[in-house]
């Protein structure tokens, strides 16, 4: 696969090495310094892209791809207000991608578990609920892309709670979102049920990048032969 890589951070470094191991080759790696790169990329050397860049370089870069009729697996979060437009423009374009808040397979299960478990508390309303994010300073969206989909896991099935916000709050309407910035430290997210007589937490721990990385590369591989809108949910399923 001949692979596109949109942002060249410390994830679209990683995702060369790990996809140069893999026998893929590396068409380009355009960041913020060479954009001016696409305007002469030859776009029918590319099967694929992946984009871990900028929150406000992300529709521009997803745009230009869907526009060029090569497939996206984005990861760069903090530009979901405008998700709607992109959907929109996709489907116009008969285009493909497919957006992620984490591609990591672990988190995507714990995002199942989550789901599952405010299923089963949504009747058990001596419990509130809080969430808590934890990650490296360089990180520049909060709360963060997994956050938001954990939250809204969350909203989807407790119907006692109807917006997060990303502060600590007192009002039982309102889900909590602690969005924390330490080095060094890992990924981490936390789902928090408590009442006066017990508690309830799951949490997942990011130990590396790997599993971020080596999911993107994946997810472009199986979008070769896709078409749409797509999520995760669609590549576990197929």
């Amino acid at each position: 696969m001949k692979l596109l890589l949109l942002g060249y951070g410390k994830m679209g470094q990683l995702i060369d090495k790990l996809a140069t191991a893999k026998g893929h080759e590396i068409v380009a790696r355009i960041n913020i310094n060479n954009r001016e790169e696409l305007d002469s990329l030859n776009v029918e050397s590319v099967d694929a892209a992946i984009d871990f860049s900028q929150p406000s370089a992300a529709v521009d870069n997803i745009k230009w791809c869907i526009g060029h009729a090569i497939p996206v697996a984005v990861g760069t979060t903090g530009w979901l207000d405008r998700k709607p437009e992109v959907d929109e423009y996709c489907i116009s374009k008969n285009g493909t991608y497919l957006y992620a808040s984490n591609f990591s397979i672990g988190v995507n299960l714990f995002f199942k578990l989550n789901e599952r478990l405010a299923h089963l508390m949504n009747e058990q309303d001596q419990y509130d609920i809080s969430t808590k994010e934890i990650h490296h300073t360089q990180k520049l969206d909060a709360p963060s892309g997994t956050s938001i989909t954990l939250a809204e896991g969350i909203l989807k099935n407790v119907n006692r709670k109807n917006k997060w916000v990303n502060e600590s709050t007192n009002d039982e309407g309102k889900l909590e979102i602690i969005s924390e910035r330490i080095d060094p430290t890992p990924g981490t997210h936390v789902i928090s049920y408590y009442s006066p007589i017990d508690s309830i937490e799951i949490k997942h721990i990011a130990h590396s990048r790997e599993g971020f990385a080596q999911g993107a590369i994946k997810v472009a591989e199986w979008l070769l032969n896709q078409s749409g809108v797509k999520t995760m949910d669609d590549y576990l399923d197929s």
